[in-house]
């Protein structure tokens, strides 16, 4: 009786922690998927939002904890902890949307950092007894201009915690990692050491920098289980985002999909999207010189056969300032129609959007074999290895929202959104880069369209106007980004 009689607050304890806040908000339908209003979720944790219609970002904070959200962005940030929803914030009329799975995956989160200490004591022992252990399989780094990469693959997902940053040091700690002390020396001007050392059951990775600590990005992939640490390097204009924008716009690679061997997908009476695409790549090139005056660059002008890794490369060493990749769609169902434009992340919207990303990532099974090592493997290897992107990828979430309201606008045809995925074409680009599907050739009533010059001509102006709008958008935050740094000069 004793026994129970103490057992009953605990059970008080959990039984309140465990009532999820923000059950029963209402949902709106975007895009065919639930959502709530981030006002709503705001209110039933008794706060408001931190942000505005145009923000980029919006906040919910509470004590001792933050939310961040991004717009198009399915990863929230918790507490810092990366959080992967089912689907992408959206700004629809003004108003922030969460998927109704913030509700279901965030709000535990939030209540569990709140819950009675009873609670949290009783639950920690079990959920770290279940905690697999997890072996390190690698640890690389790579410098790139902004910030340095160190990636931890391991044989499952491994939690971690930040236990100090600052004063020339970063520690994380990794819960229940196996993996034998070592240490490397990578002195690129930034970071000095990246140690790994033992600290009982856990591992503990100690990162020394030449100077300024900079400002730590983490986040977790999957597929294989990844802890990616971006470390920025500390930037002439505190406060500036990777990837802010210094420099006008003057140079855009424009890669017409496919090629060669690779037909791409073909329509129902013949039309292969490799000859399609090429076609209206030329059109936007011949567009955008004549109105935009920019330098125009193609990954291939001719019907050849380029490797998807070959196309990022070649923008990256002609120092582009956009890369635009332009495709056409296909579907099993032939009544399928829209546009639709991606940019790259490690996790796709939907399954659709990563029907998609497989389908043209499909064209890595042709490339020959790269050097060492059992040729397709190697290759989804590197580039994956080479997610350069996670620099831009909110600078190419602008660009991809941008250009496709331009071509629903002009051409009226209905808009399958702005998602992403996992493109290997876009890995690597070290600037933003997006993917445009300019229509389904599987659909007979759109592939009679897209086999006319009247309509690729259509389809090439409306990619101009998206340009040119986010090109006007580029010059004027480039000159607020400029006005504080001249007012300091005077």
């Amino acid at each position: 009786m004793r026994r129970g009689r103490l057992a009953l607050p605990l059970v008080l304890a959990l039984l309140a922690w465990a009532a999820p806040a923000g059950a029963g908000l209402p949902t709106v339908t975007h895009e065919g998927r639930p959502y709530v209003e981030l006002q709503r979720v705001a209110e039933s944790l008794r706060t408001r939002p931190d942000t505005t219609p145009s923000s980029v970002r919006a906040y919910l904070r509470l004590p001792n904890q933050v939310v961040t959200l991004t717009r198009n962005w399915a990863q929230v940030l918790v507490n810092g902890r990366p959080v992967v929803l089912d689907a992408p914030v959206r700004v629809r009329d003004g108003v922030w949307l969460v998927p109704a799975s913030f509700v279901t995956q965030v709000l535990p989160r939030l209540a569990g950092a709140a819950a009675p200490p009873a609670a949290r004591a009783a639950s920690a022992p079990r959920a770290q007894a279940a905690a697999p252990a997890a072996t390190l399989e690698e640890l690389r780094s790579r410098s790139y201009p902004s910030f340095t990469r160190i990636v931890l693959e391991t044989s499952g997902a491994v939690e971690y915690t930040v236990e100090a940053q600052g004063g020339g040091e970063l520690r994380v700690r990794l819960a229940r990692l196996a993996a034998s002390p070592r240490v490397e020396a990578l002195r690129d001007g930034f970071v000095d050491t990246i140690r790994l050392e033992r600290a009982g059951p856990d591992a503990l990775l100690r990162v020394t920098f030449e100077g300024a600590a900079g400002t730590l990005r983490p986040s977790t992939l999957e597929d294989p289980p990844r802890l990616v640490l971006d470390l920025v390097r500390p930037g002439p204009a505190p406060g500036a985002e990777p990837g802010a924008l210094v420099t006008p716009l003057r140079t855009i690679v424009l890669d017409a999909g496919h090629g060669g061997q690779d037909s791409g997908a073909v329509g129902p009476t013949g039309l292969m999207e490799k000859e399609l695409v090429l076609d209206v790549t030329l059109r936007v090139k011949k567009l955008v010189e004549e109105r935009l005056g920019l330098r125009v660059l193609l990954s291939r002008d001719g019907d050849q056969f380029v490797a998807l890794r070959d196309r990022t490369s070649f923008a990256n060493k002609e120092r582009a300032d956009l890369f635009v990749s332009i495709h056409a769609n296909a579907h099993r169902q032939s009544s399928t129609d829209g546009v639709e434009t991606y940019f790259l992340s490690s996790e796709a919207t939907d399954s659709a959007a990563r029907q998609v990303a497989a389908l043209e990532n499909g064209v890595v099974g042709l490339e020959k074999p790269a050097g060492r090592g059992n040729g397709r493997a190697d290759i989804v290897r590197t580039i994956l290895w080479d997610l350069a992107q996670s620099e831009f990828q909110l600078e190419s979430s602008r660009l991809a929202e941008i250009v496709q309201d331009a071509m629903t606008d002009s051409l009226r045809i209905p808009s399958r959104g702005v998602k992403q995925a996992g493109f290997y074409v876009l890995g690597g680009a070290a600037m933003p880069a997006i993917l445009v599907e300019i229509g389904f050739v599987t659909n007979p009533r759109e592939e009679r369209r897209l086999k006319t010059a009247k309509y690729r001509d259509e389809i090439a102006r409306a990619i101009l106007a998206g340009l040119a709008e986010y090109r006007r958008q580029w010059g004027r935050r480039m000159r607020a980004a400029d006005e504080p740094a001249a007012a300091r000069m005077r």
